[in-house]
């Protein structure tokens, strides 16, 4: 199959892309980019939940070799990490980059600077594609640094790597510039979603979003490397004590986006962050509360995705067992 050129190259020429980089910057006035709608004048320097300004705070940049295989590839896929974020998980991973608010702001760049990241992740270290990870409350400035870029050489493909709590009139915007969507589906729950991550309509917030994801990318599409060239990928990250509520999230997401849809299961779940003193989140999963996620996927019928195998220590970075679709068979993952 012949390499899809990305849908923002055309934007670009059609004059579209700079349009909707000025719609959404125009929305920095008064912030509505993400589901919180804080409303500050980000452009006067004004900062709301994510304790973000105009300048997009860039964390790290590199080759990530650990996302799922139809990203990393062989080359790996280009990350850009933001800095700050629209949630507040208690037990996120990277909360030195989503909650250290201070120290981010030593990270605030231009967006050209943006721009050239990408043409350093495309150009000198041969990524598959730009893989922007936290990317909610930067969606203006990435449309800017992409309708900079493109000038400048940029044509892989673009990952939108989210928690899922975002806004659908902003992923609107979006439509034809992201190929691929990589969404975490956290909760079936807002009870969960308030108490652990102050989001308390992320449950029909994150839904929303990737019912629009799905709309506008469809089914997971990959080239004769088994690279993914479009579609929506998405992230369920197993939590003890069914806090993630995986039957209810995994049975809406066959029913009402698609049975075909990409499902990539996580295991790595480890008490980060506030979550040791948290007594429901204090400990990693169980065996049998991963075997049951497992045995779902499969009464489900989902058949495309990767599952992540148990014991993934305390400083684990994603690694799937699988090197693509579909899943494996249950009782191989079981032994």
């Amino acid at each position: 199959m012949k390499d899809i050129e990305p849908g923002y190259i055309a934007l670009y020429r059609s004059g579209e892309l700079e349009r909707r980089a000025e719609a959404l910057e125009a929305r920095l006035n008064a912030c509505d980019i993400c589901p919180r709608e804080c409303g500050v004048n980000r452009w006067e320097g004004e900062r709301g939940f994510c304790h973000s300004a105009y300048l997009p705070m860039v964390a790290t940049v590199g080759a990530h070799h650990g996302e799922e295989p139809v990203l990393s590839g062989h080359r790996g896929s280009g990350t850009i990490f933001f800095g700050s974020c629209n949630m507040r998980c208690v037990y996120c991973q990277n909360y030195q980059i989503s909650q250290d608010y201070r120290a981010q702001r030593r990270h605030e760049v231009e967006t050209r600077i943006l721009a050239e990241n990408m043409l350093f992740l495309q150009d000198e270290l041969g990524c598959h594609n730009i893989n922007f990870v936290s990317p909610s409350h930067f969606v203006p400035q990435i449309v800017r640094a992409v309708l900079e870029a493109v000038p400048l050489g940029l044509r892989l493909p673009l990952v939108y790597n989210s928690s899922g709590y975002d806004s659908v009139a902003t992923l609107r915007e979006l439509d034809g510039i992201i190929s691929v969507y990589l969404s975490d589906l956290r909760y079936a729950s807002n009870k969960w979603g308030k108490r652990f991550s102050k989001a308390p309509d992320y449950v029909e917030r994150a839904r929303a979003a990737i019912k629009e994801m799905y709309r506008q990318v469809g089914n997971l599409v990959v080239d004769e490397e088994n690279i993914a060239q479009k579609g929506l990928i998405v992230r369920h990250l197993i939590l003890p004590n069914g806090i993630a509520g995986s039957r209810d999230s995994l049975s809406w997401l066959v029913r009402e986006v698609s049975p075909q849809v990409t499902v990539s299961l996580m295991s790595q779940y480890f008490p980060a962050h506030l979550a040791p003193r948290l007594p429901m989140l204090s400990r990693a999963i169980t065996p049998e509360e991963y075997n049951e996620v497992v045995e779902l996927v499969e009464e489900l019928g989902i058949e495309n995705g990767w599952l992540q195998g148990m014991g993934a220590p305390a400083d684990y970075r994603p690694d799937f067992s699988g090197d693509g679709c579909p899943f494996p068979p249950v009782e191989d993952v079981k032994r």
